[in-house]
């Protein structure tokens, strides 16, 4: 058996150690947790989903949808404990959090290929080895991927707030999914056009945090603050986060709505989803009890808005998520350019993959990107435009099909199916 390094326990990280270890190999598995956390982490289980403990869409006409049945076909660690954490949500995949990583950092640990090491990394090593540090990788091991790599890049990420249960007031509250997919899975705060327009006052005119470290902040638009959006204009969340469609109350649609997710299986705590925030925690407060229900909600977390760190990949990785000029290194997670849980774990899977195949001095496997996997690995190796930023999964980012298919659904059908078949056929090579 040979030994291997991966540097970060988090959704890549222990896809990728996984991976490699069901293979044979030995895996030193470094954690900074618990002796050390980033801003963002609070837990010192691995896998810990410090943003929303949402994993998106489930359906495979979905592009996300797709990428997780992708991965459960290559029995992905991170679907399995995901799929068995799970708590209702409509027509995605939550997952009651702790119970997610406690699942993770259970199967981690029970596995007797896998060391787990405690302890901050400030160097690459020499050996063979994959980066999954996450989007907060601490200082000093950013100096060393700089001087392997180059200048890091870096955009700011923004998480919800969360509510205790108990305080909020179920007689101005629904309990509804849009169109009725999937149950009664969220809860719904209803606004008539007189209180929004209130709540958007108040929320643009709001104190936020002030970032000292960067003068000009570039913000991810997949988690833009719900205060910023709200700045490009009145109407912006109604038709965004806020948006009624597809919901009743009482007869008839509301002029907007908040919706809140469940954060446990209990129901114990509720996610704002969509609220990504970087107010000051008395602003939030004040602002987000304006919401009809919210009036004295207790919260039990406070949005917050942090640093992102992620490389320049088209100039550094190929598409099995390896250094173009240092065959032994891999990358993985939200470093290398993938944005969202699944696309983390998704990389770390084809990294852990291709890494074991290195070792084993087998050919790499390119996914390709007829698959949500592949497209994902191809973008972040093959981007050419003149500003590459964090992507989720789009089936803007397939190969097209040969045919063209007008139908919205159809072609999104076509795409997926195309995709499974590809995974299928890939399945005899993967020692599965």
């Amino acid at each position: 058996m040979s030994e291997i390094s991966v540097i970060g326990a988090g959704l890549a990280g222990c896809e990728a150690a996984y991976q490699l270890a069901k293979r044979g190999h030995r895996v030193k598995l470094y954690e900074m947790k618990p002796q050390k956390k980033s801003p963002a982490h609070k837990s010192d289980g691995f896998a810990e989903l410090v943003c929303s403990n949402s994993f998106r869409a489930a359906r495979v006409e979905n592009a996300v949808g797709l990428l997780k049945e992708e991965m459960r076909r290559l029995s992905s660690l991170i679907m399995s404990c995901a799929d068995a954490a799970a708590i209702p949500a409509g027509g995605a995949l939550a997952v009651d959090r702790t119970a997610f990583s406690k699942a993770v950092t259970e199967r981690i640990a029970s596995n007797p290929n896998i060391a787990i090491v405690s302890c901050e990394v400030s160097e690459l090593p020499n050996s063979p080895c994959i980066v999954a540090t996450g989007p907060l990788t601490s200082e000093p091991l950013c100096v060393a991927i700089e001087k392997e790599l180059g200048a890091s890049l870096h955009f700011f990420d923004a998480a919800a707030p969360i509510i205790d249960a108990a305080s909020i007031d179920m007689t101005k509250a629904f309990f509804a999914s849009r169109y009725d997919k999937g149950g009664d899975d969220y809860l719904n705060c209803p606004m008539d056009r007189e209180r929004y327009e209130l709540f958007w006052n108040e929320l643009v005119n709001a104190e936020t945090v002030e970032l000292h470290e960067f003068e000009t902040p570039r913000v991810f638009e997949g988690c833009m603050p719900v205060e910023v959006m709200a700045k490009r204009g009145i109407k912006t969340l109604a038709f965004g986060p806020m948006k009624p469609v597809g919901l009743e109350y009482e007869g008839r649609r509301p002029y907007a709505v908040v919706q809140l997710r469940k954060e446990d299986a209990v129901g114990g705590s509720f996610n704002m989803v969509g609220f990504q925030t970087n107010l000051k925690f008395g602003e939030q407060k004040r602002v987000f009890s304006l919401i009809p229900g919210l009036e004295n909600a207790e919260f039990l977390r406070y949005g917050v808005m942090h640093k992102n760190t992620f490389i320049e990949s088209p100039k550094h990785l190929n598409c099995y998520y390896q250094s173009k000029t240092n065959p032994n290194l891999f990358f993985a997670g939200q470093l290398t350019g993938v944005e969202g849980y699944v696309e983390s774990a998704a990389s770390g899977l084809v990294a852990g993959i291709n890494a074991a195949r290195m070792l084993e001095e087998k050919p790499l496997i390119d996914f390709t990107d007829c698959t949500a996997i592949g497209a994902l690995a191809h973008y972040v190796s093959g981007y050419n435009g003149k500003d590459f930023q964090p992507m989720n999964v789009t089936f803007g980012l397939f190969q097209p099909l040969n045919e063209r298919i007008r139908n919205k659904r159809e072609r999104f059908d076509a795409l997926a199916r195309r995709a499974l078949q590809h995974i299928h056929d890939c399945l005899p090579r993967l020692d599965i």
